[in-house]
């Protein structure tokens, strides 16, 4: 019997999820700019009307792409129950969710794909800032705050504790990994990378006297 009529909920949830998997592995491949709607709508067996109708064309295609990946990312980036942890290990555990996630290969090309394209798509690299990098400093910096409140940190700005924190974790190695000089790390190299970096942001460079 052929369905008619609008489709339930759920299925409706199975065919946006169906079409952001199949429009994250084409911009994977093809970038942003190379890419038509015509070729996302004909991959994911949709037309060109249900992209429009859910997301307004392409670009609003990426940005539910991107706050879809971000909405994970942030969740799983755990701050949460410090009480029964130190503030250390809990930066400890927020930063080797974080290295694993921002190092893998179709991250990586992601934000290279934004990189490159940002000149050209300004309203992108925006969607982009706003669903994935400000959203996780906002999580970290909120981490700060009540860290301060029981006395755990020093009185400053906890933006700009959160993002000096990012920072040390991403440093010269993260710049590296993107332009293909190094192999992506494994658990083993996350956690020592994890551990450096901590170490250094909480207890600093200068030996006391």
């Amino acid at each position: 019997m052929i369905k008619c009529g609008r489709p339930r909920k759920g299925e409706e949830l199975l065919s946006r999820d169906r079409l952001l998997d199949t429009a994250h592995s084409l911009f994977l491949e093809y970038g942003y700019g190379n890419l038509s709607l015509e070729n996302i709508a004909k991959e994911a067996r949709v037309s060109m009307r249900t992209i429009y109708s859910q997301f307004g064309g392409k670009a609003g295609l990426f940005g539910a792409l991107i706050r879809r990946c971000s909405d994970q990312f942030v969740s799983d980036l755990s701050l949460e129950n410090v009480s029964e942890r130190s503030p250390e290990e809990a930066l400890a555990s927020f930063a080797k969710q974080f290295l694993h996630r921002i190092t893998r290969p179709d991250v990586v090309r992601i934000r290279a794909i934004l990189i490159g394209e940002s000149p050209r798509f300004p309203d992108l690299a925006t969607q982009f800032y706003e669903q994935g990098p400000q959203r996780t400093l906002a999580h970290l910096a909120r981490f700060f705050a009540r860290q301060q409140q029981a006395g755990y940190f020093i009185e400053a700005d906890p933006h700009f504790l959160a993002e000096q924190f990012l920072s040390a974790l991403r440093g010269e190695r993260l710049l590296k990994l993107q332009l293909g000089l190094e192999p992506t790390p494994d658990e083993a190299e996350i956690d020592a990378w994890v551990r450096q970096a901590i170490d250094l942001f909480l207890h600093g460079c200068l030996k006391q006297r």
